[in-house]
């Protein structure tokens, strides 16, 4: 949820939107419902570390579901921001899961073995 707040209030603010709460939220609704609807489908609450399937599914469900409730509620969907949409939370909603386990002791997978000894 806060890597599509953080999203959403760097927009507005780069487009001069002002930073009021009923405008954050009628940005943001579109695709805090998205990254529910990925957070169901993938049931990310059993894996939320997990980049495949997990924030894979997340991800893309955040940003399609996010683009088709904004067609459907008469918000903007310009190729550059579908674009733009893609890269940063996909940054944001993978990213921090690859720093979380590569800073993990021992910097191994879960259930990764040591190998032959």
């Amino acid at each position: 949820m806060v890597a599509v707040l953080v999203f959403v209030a760097i927009g507005r603010a780069s487009h001069a939107h002002g930073d009021t709460v009923a405008g954050t939220a009628g940005t943001a609704w579109p695709f805090l419902a998205g990254l529910g609807a990925g957070w169901i489908v993938a049931r990310a609450w059993l894996r939320p570390l997990a980049l495949v399937p997990t924030a894979l599914i997340v991800w893309v469900s955040c940003v399609a579901v996010g683009m088709l409730l904004r067609v459907v509620s008469g918000q903007g969907t310009a190729v550059a921001f579908v674009a733009v949409a893609l890269g940063f939370l996909g940054l944001e909603l993978l990213g921090w899961r690859v720093l979380a386990l590569v800073l993990r002791p021992g910097g191994r997978r879960p259930g990764a073995g040591s190998g032959p000894r």
